[in-house]
Order: structure tokens, then C-alpha cells, then sequence
């Protein structure tokens, strides 16, 4: 295209374009052609898996990424992926909106500003709190696994590698952040602009709503991302709200064809769960998400001694990171539902009582796992696959007394799957050990809306819903809500493929 096709003319002093773009090309072999700045939408990430959330959205001569999240598996298959950018320059992106602040959405930002993005990051207030830690975080684990992996390379002659960003890169992040609070129109593109709705899946977490005027037809279209759709009825956040006028969905598939075998609030089940383990005089070790999986348990525990449901035995949360997304949730009132709203205002500390620790020092770490007591034991992360819990399963998972109680969702070929799929064995830090504690599992506590969840969040999203893609979701579930949807809307439903890009 010519030097004047990149350039976008606005009519002078307006929210929207008002003008339509047409470009004429001049081209030997084909004579005149006709150019149009078409809405398009390329599968970045996140597309036939459920990791590395990342969707570029080209509207009015702008490019905007619909999250940077870090993919997550086998460790060498995820650092080349993460590396790179394969699908556009960093140099080019003009503005990330950033659904939460889950390092499968967040993850990789770092990078991204490390290999040239300079443009703003738009977030709620809470998810900027949240990526503070949690990319700070993320630049250590790397470091610490780089370390590991080099001692190997080095052994075996092989060329070594570098983390993809420092604690340095994280921070310098940051300084692009830009934070928007609920239901707050910012103008962040011409023509574009955006709203950010509860998503109720963790602290800050937001649907994307982007009421677009496409100078290509001239027409307003209103273009939503549902980020991760929460269940409704969470123990602390509210529920997901309802868009209304929808013309085009990116929809996460997580869950699609399946159900939780709970609702949300599951005390009882939690509870004869833990007493049950607890009579076997071992210990019980929580593999949870820092953020909002290990506050949500850290309640529901609080509820159940209160009510003397469960026997007082010590609890510890053993992650920095955990500790520090607790002291942040204090800070987000705005996000909570109507009864955490109340039990904050009353002084009360929905996430502390008697008994609880929180560790943060690696030699207290340490101790506690040498310790021989009875205790439940909360440590990220969730999947299994770095921090502290690694050396809680090294050192329990081979003991028939204990049990490994999951409280959220493993992505496939993750330690976390390969425990919850029944694994007899399986490979930590190093070794190999045999699998003989017992392995619980709680889908009441995930985050993710289950299939019927979703459908029911879709419908109550209103307006033509003309196109709808389906992402984040390994293939056999996005086709199940592909399946699903198709049967009881008209519109468009098809499932985002890795790279591929679509025009609308």
C-alpha cells in the first residue's frame, strides 16, 4: 500500500472518525484497485490451547493487542515460543488492552516492551496493582529456571540462554500502564473507544467492550472480549456483567462441554474433604493460583473454623507472591461482592484469622518443609510448574497420609495435569517420584465459567452478535461450545486458529 494509505484522515475536533478512507492502488498487472481499512483480527495466542492469550485487532489504521500473556507447558516448547513475536512487530502495536492479570495474559508484556512496544497498556486499577507483583514475579522464576536450565547446557556443551525479560524489563513495564476504572468510556484509538466491564473471574478482571466508528463502511460496531468469564456467585467478587448491543465476541472456551461437579460455594464438600485427610494424620498441600484461588480458599478456611466444621490445625500460605496479592485485595473494595463489601467495612479480615502464617522468607520455607506436623499447606503455583510448591510435592507427594487437594484448572501436559490425570509417577525438580498421596480435586473453586456457564453469559450478552470466535480452549472443548452455540444462535461461530487472521 502507498505512504498515503498509512495514514488515517480524521474529520477535525470529534470523538469518532466521521470520514471514510477509501485508497486507490495503482497496479500494473491488475489496474485499479480498491483498498479499504477492514476490521481484522489475528489468532496471536491462546488458539487451540488455553495459554499465551494474544489477539491483535487492526481497526482504523491502528493495531491493538487484546492481551500479552505468556504460553505455559513443556518448559522448552514455552521458552521459544514466549521468545519471539511471530505474528507482528512489537515496534508496530500502537496500545494493549489488558483483560486481567494472570501471567497467561500478562505474562509476556515485558518482552513485549523489551522488544519495542512503546504505547500505552490500558488496565483496570486492581489488575495494574496485581501486575506490579506478578510480573516482578514472573522475571525471577525465569532467572531461577534459566539458571537451572544453563547448569545443564553447560554440562552437555550446548549453547546458553537468557531469560526473556529481568525484574528491570518488568518494572520498566509498568511505566506504560495506564488505569481506567470500570464502566469508564476512554477514547485510546481514533474511533475507538473503550470500556472496561466486570468480568467477576479474579481481582480487576474485565470483559474488553471497543465501540468502534470503522471509517472502512463508515457504520458504529461494538466489538467485545470476554478475557476469562467468571462463574457468578463467587465467595468474593461480583458477578460477570452483561453487555448489551453486541456486534462481534472473542470468546474464552475454557470449560466448553463441561461441567462442575459443584456450584460455587461447595463449604460441605471442602470440608469432608479436609476432615477426611486430616484423620489420615498427614498434611494437606493446596497447589493454588496467587491470585484470587489462594484468597477464595483462604476465606472459605476462615468459615469453616468459625464454624468448627474442620479440626484447628496450622495453616500456612508459602508464596511471596500470594502474600502480597492478599495485602492488594484489601486495596480493591470495588471489585468485591456485596458480602466481603460488608465483612471489610466491619473491620474484619475476610482473608486472616488464628492459626494462619504467611511465609515469605525462604528459610522459613524451608523449615516448614522439613516440618513434621499436621497442617494444610497453600503454595503457588496452581499448575505445578515453578515456586514453592514444587518442593512441597517433592518432599509429600510419595506419602499415602497426605493429600494434594487441586482447587483450579491444569493446562494439559502441565505437572498439575499429569497429577490430577492419575500419573503413577511423575518428574520434579529433577527426580522421579512415585505418586501415593491422594489426589483430591475441587472444579468448584475454578475461576472459569463450566459449559452451561458460558452459554448463559453469551445469551445474556444482547444485539446481532453477527460473528463470534471462540479462543482460549484446547480444540475438543471449543468445539463443544462451537457445537453448542451454533444450535441455539444464527450468527457465526467459529473457533480462532493459531495465525490465522479474519476480515469483518
Amino acid at each position: 500500500m502507498s505512504e498515503a494509505a498509512d495514514k488515517v484522515v480524521a474529520s477535525g475536533g470529534g470523538a469518532f472518525l466521521n470520514v471514510f478512507v477509501l485508497v486507490k492502488i495503482w497496479d500494473s498487472s491488475l489496474g485499479w484497485l480498491l483498498a479499504n481499512f477492514f476490521m481484522k483480527l489475528t489468532f496471536c495466542g491462546a488458539a487451540g490451547t488455553t495459554t499465551g492469550s494474544q489477539h491483535l485487532l487492526e481497526v482504523n489504521g491502528t493495531k491493538i493487542l487484546l492481551d500479552c500473556g505468556l504460553y505455559q507447558g513443556r518448559r522448552h516448547d514455552a521458552f521459544e515460543i514466549n521468545k519471539h513475536f511471530p505474528y507482528f512487530d512489537p515496534k508496530t502495536i500502537d496500545a494493549v488492552v489488558l483483560s486481567h492479570a494472570h501471567i497467561d495474559h500478562s505474562g509476556n508484556l515485558p518482552n513485549l516492551t523489551r522488544s519495542g512496544f512503546e504505547g500505552n497498556i490500558y488496565a483496570t486499577f486492581a489488575t495494574r496493582d496485581l501486575c506490579q507483583i506478578m510480573l516482578a514475579d514472573s522475571a525471577r522464576i525465569q532467572m531461577y529456571d534459566v539458571q537451572w536450565l544453563n547448569k545443564k547446557k553447560k554440562k552437555a556443551g550446548e549453547p546458553l540462554v537468557e531469560p526473556l525479560y529481568n525484574e528491570m524489563d518488568a518494572e520498566r513495564c509498568m511505566r506504560q500502564f495506564v488505569n481506567v476504572g470500570y464502566d469508564r468510556p476512554l477514547l485510546i484509538a481514533p474511533g475507538v473507544t473503550l470500556r472496561f466491564v466486570d468480568a467477576g473471574h479474579i481481582l480487576g478482571s474485565a470483559q474488553v467492550v471497543l465501540d468502534v466508528e470503522d471509517v472502512a463502511d463508515g457504520k458504529k460496531k461494538r466489538f467485545v472480549f470476554s478475557g476469562d468469564v467468571g462463574r457468578g456467585k463467587n465467595d468474593i467478587l461480583r458477578d460477570p456483567q452483561p453487555v448489551e448491543d453486541v456486534d462481534f465476541v472473542l470468546m474464552e472456551s475454557t470449560y466448553g462441554g463441561r461441567e462442575h461437579e459443584l456450584g460455587t460455594q461447595a463449604d460441605e464438600k471442602i470440608a469432608v474433604i479436609l476432615r477426611r485427610a486430616l484423620e489420615r494424620k498427614g498434611k494437606v498441600i493446596i497447589p493454588a493460583f496467587a491470585v484470587e484461588r489462594t484468597q477464595q480458599v483462604l476465606y472459605v478456611l476462615h468459615q469453616l473454623f468459625e464454624e468448627g466444621a474442620i479440626p484447628d490445625v496450622p495453616v500456612y500460605v508459602d508464596s511471596p507472591l500470594a502474600v502480597n496479592a492478599t495485602e492488594i485485595f484489601r486495596l480493591h473494595p470495588e471489585c468485591f461482592n456485596k458480602e466481603i463489601y460488608n465483612f471489610l467495612f466491619e473491620k474484619r479480615d475476610p482473608f486472616g484469622f488464628e492459626g494462619l502464617t504467611l511465609v515469605r522468607s525462604v528459610t522459613n520455607s524451608k523449615a516448614l518443609n522439613r516440618s513434621q506436623e499436621q497442617a494444610i499447606i497453600i503454595s503457588a503455583s496452581g499448575m505445578c510448574e515453578a515456586g514453592r510448591i514444587l518442593h512441597h510435592l517433592k518432599n509429600e507427594i510419595d506419602n499415602p497420609k497426605n493429600t494434594i487437594l487441586f482447587v483450579g484448572y491444569c493446562a494439559q501436559q502441565t505437572l498439575g495435569w499429569k497429577i490430577r490425570e492419575g500419573h503413577k509417577k511423575v518428574k520434579i525438580l529433577g527426580g522421579e517420584y512415585d505418586v501415593k498421596a491422594r489426589i483430591e480435586i475441587m472444579d468448584s473453586f475454578s475461576g472459569h465459567a463450566d459449559h452451561s456457564e458460558l452459554l448463559d453469559y453469551y445469551h445474556k450478552m444482547t444485539g446481532p452478535k453477527s460473528r463470534t470466535w471462540l479462543v482460549h480452549g484446547e480444540e475438543d472443548r471449543s468445539v463443544a461450545l462451537q457445537e453448542a452455540l451454533r444450535k441455539e444462535h444464527h450468527g457465526n461461530v467459529d473457533i480462532g486458529v493459531l495465525g490465522e487472521s479474519v476480515e469483518f
